[in-house]
């Protein structure tokens, strides 16, 4: 198992986007492109950063349930990720998160419109070679 988790967090750090869902407002699911995240520990939890206006992050505060999707398309290989998010104003995780590329969305770190979702996995599928494998996080 130590090597799949390799495997997987490889696929996962060679991607510059990821793909977020959540439940919109009229209760069906829809999905973001979102930028890789900043951060993660292991495939359990990831950091990603978004407008704090956006539509996700004012539904994922209400309803945060929510899946995170990774895709390696040269090698037909992904990881389905389903769990919860938390909205994130916190200022120690912000500036820990930021990059100076961010001054292309917001004016700061401390930009009021600029927050972090972490995404806690609570149950993974990873498929390669046209098959899935449950993965236990």
């Amino acid at each position: 198992m130590e090597n799949m988790d390799k495997i997987i967090e490889q696929l996962i750090d060679h991607q510059d986007v990821c793909f977020l869902s959540f439940i919109n407002e009229n209760g069906f699911p829809t999905t973001r492109a979102m930028l890789n995240p900043r951060k993660r520990h292991g495939i359990k939890e990831f950091y990603l950063t978004t407008n704090s206006k956006s539509q996700k992050a004012q539904r994922l505060s209400i309803e945060p349930r929510a899946g995170l999707y990774f895709y390696d398309r040269p090698t037909y290989r992904g990881l389905a990720l389903t769990g919860t998010v938390e909205v994130i104003h916190d200022q120690n995780i912000k500036n820990e998160i930021w990059r100076d590329m961010d001054t292309i969305f917001y004016e700061s770190n401390t930009d009021p419109d600029y927050c972090v979702l972490k995404f806690t996995a609570e149950a993974a599928r990873y498929y390669q070679d046209y098959s899935s494998t449950d993965i236990k996080l």
